[in-house]
């Protein structure tokens, strides 16, 4: 067994462990958090935000759609393990030290949570760094933990707030309400903005030459995770009085930014495909009148389009397996060109190079007609 495929079936062993172990924990905390149509409700109101949120990264995610078991990996890492670790390192942290609630709130949480949900980024990149491209990649995956550790954590908070066992008051329908406004319509995205900042930290720390920002890039991307959950969850304890006036100052310019980074990013992307196959094309690697029909989004759908309507379904799977190869292929010259290649470079090249070679007699770009086999 090669060293790349036992590092994938480690990660894949590690990442099942976990989450299966962290599940049963998970689910017995919520079953102890409330009656069943409350946790039921609590459920609903908790899964609204996550499909929006989820849809809004496949969207930057288009150009080399990340594996679904990896997304859905990150996804129940956040959801079980990262919230399950949180509790415990919480629990026993605030016995130990004799925290109150609101440093808690302020340090701990932010501290442990961060961890908890960065760890399973720092795995991809030790296991499974064959799947990371860059900035953009590490943002994806920081998302889809993000999203799983908010989807159990309101879980929790909105059974808290319908039992009334939380600081809101009596609980009831009027305080769920609140809660529901708060976390899962004003600010859903939170935890998966914060982690973000150790996504940005893994995809510079792949994408660099120098050992030094391979190792400090995670770390500095961590102390920034930590230090915005610290702000939010601060600020709202100590600091302006209104959460509004919270959300205004803090929350909505950070995330615009973050929005801003993300949309360059992708822009980003398509300009170095672009160069990496044109680099790759004069090796003859890879047709290079196929190249802007790779890497810009609007004209992959018009081939996808053209074969479908010339050749039917079975056209229209070549020509995705096409532009996906020869994604992949870009993604993976430009980390050579780069002089930051995989260990299993060699091996991944030749495997996209026949796919190409494969597949590209049968298709056909609009103004072709489509080969019939």
């Amino acid at each position: 067994m090669s060293a790349p495929r036992r590092e994938s079936v480690a990660f894949t062993v590690v990442v099942t462990v976990l989450v299966s172990l962290c599940a049963l924990l998970m689910l017995l905390v919520i079953a102890l958090s409330g009656a069943p149509s409350t946790l039921l409700v609590a459920t609903a109101l908790a899964a609204l935000p996550v499909g929006p949120l989820v849809a809004c990264y496949l969207w930057l995610d288009r150009y080399e759609p990340e594996p679904k078991r990896l997304l859905a990996s990150g996804l129940l890492w956040g959801a079980f393990v990262a919230t399950a670790a949180a509790i415990v390192v919480q629990g026993i942290g605030g016995l130990a030290v004799g925290v109150t609630e609101e440093a808690s709130l302020a340090v701990l949480a932010p501290v442990t949570e961060e961890a908890s949900k960065g760890v399973f980024l720092l795995l991809l990149l030790w296991w499974r760094r064959a799947e990371l491209d860059g900035l953009l990649d590490g943002i994806v995956y920081a998302g889809m933990v993000g999203i799983g550790f908010a989807f159990t954590e309101n879980i929790l908070y909105l059974a808290a707030a319908y039992d009334g066992t939380d600081s809101l008051g009596p609980g009831g329908t009027q305080a769920l309400t609140t809660t529901f406004v708060v976390r899962c319509l004003f600010s859903p995205f939170a935890h998966p903005f914060f982690t973000t900042f150790i996504g940005i930290g893994v995809g510079l720390a792949v994408t660099s030459r120098a050992g030094v920002v391979r190792f400090l890039a995670p770390v500095v991307g961590y102390c920034l995770a930590v230090v915005a959950h610290a702000l939010w969850n601060g600020s709202t304890i100590y600091g302006f009085g209104s959460f509004a006036l919270v959300y205004l100052v803090l929350m909505a310019p950070a995330l615009v930014g973050l929005a801003c980074l993300a949309a360059w990013a992708r822009r980003a992307e398509r300009r170095m495909l672009t160069v990496a196959l044109g680099d790759a094309a004069a090796l003859g690697l890879v047709p290079a009148t196929d190249i802007g029909w790779v890497t810009d989004l609007g004209a992959r759908r018009r081939a996808r389009a053209h074969a479908r309507d010339q050749g039917g379904a079975a056209a229209e799977r070549a020509m995705r397996d096409y532009q996906q190869a020869a994604i992949e292929l870009g993604f993976l010259h430009h980390r050579y060109l780069r002089g930051t290649p995989p260990p299993d470079f060699a091996a991944r090249g030749q495997e996209y190079v026949a796919r190409i070679g494969a597949v590209r007699p049968f298709i056909a770009f609009p103004g072709q007609v489509v080969p019939t086999r």
